[in-house]
């Protein structure tokens, strides 16, 4: 739990499905910070539906996370920025794989400092062996078939197959 001077940060995202992309970004910022917070949307605004529950991608990142002390998951259906002060966060972390994922969150960094200008936004770049893996593009791939297994944990690979495989 955080200390008054401890530094909390936000790791925000929609996780459906999270992919090892994802948890490349949320571990290595827990090398960084005292605290992470994995931050669900509960209520996605620009992907539409899901095809898990919250409860089921905080259970999937949970258990991919797992033995790291200084992470917790939980679900937010409020602004990011309203979360984030929540949680005490001094920052927004995200990852970044391209120049369309730049473009947005140039976009999204400029909103959330006018709503909360205390609170910083950090982009970490994507991994070389990740930065060509969406959340998208995973289902798509398990929708047809395709294989996933080196894209997402094993228990993700396998609720994807099951609920979207033909």
């Amino acid at each position: 739990m955080s200390t008054p001077d401890s530094r909390v940060v936000v790791c925000p995202g929609t996780f459906d499905p999270v992919t090892y992309g994802h948890l490349d970004v949320i571990t290595r910022t827990s090398a960084m910070y005292d605290e992470v917070v994995v931050g669900v949307v509960n209520i996605p605004w620009r992907k539409g539906g899901t095809v898990f529950s919250a409860e089921e991608r905080i259970g999937f990142i949970e258990n991919a996370i797992r033995g790291v002390p200084n992470i917790t998951v939980e679900a937010f259906s409020t602004l990011l920025v309203d979360f984030a002060r929540l949680k005490g966060a001094l920052a927004i972390v995200k990852g970044l794989r391209a120049i369309s994922d730049f473009e947005y969150e140039l976009e999204m960094n400029q909103l959330n400092h006018r709503q909360a200008p205390e609170i910083e936004s950090v982009y970490l770049m994507a991994s070389d062996k990740y930065s060509f893996i969406s959340s998208s593009g995973v289902k798509e791939l398990a929708t047809f078939g395709g294989d996933i297994d080196d894209l997402v944990p094993g228990e993700v690979a396998d609720a994807l197959k099951e609920r979207l495989g033909r």
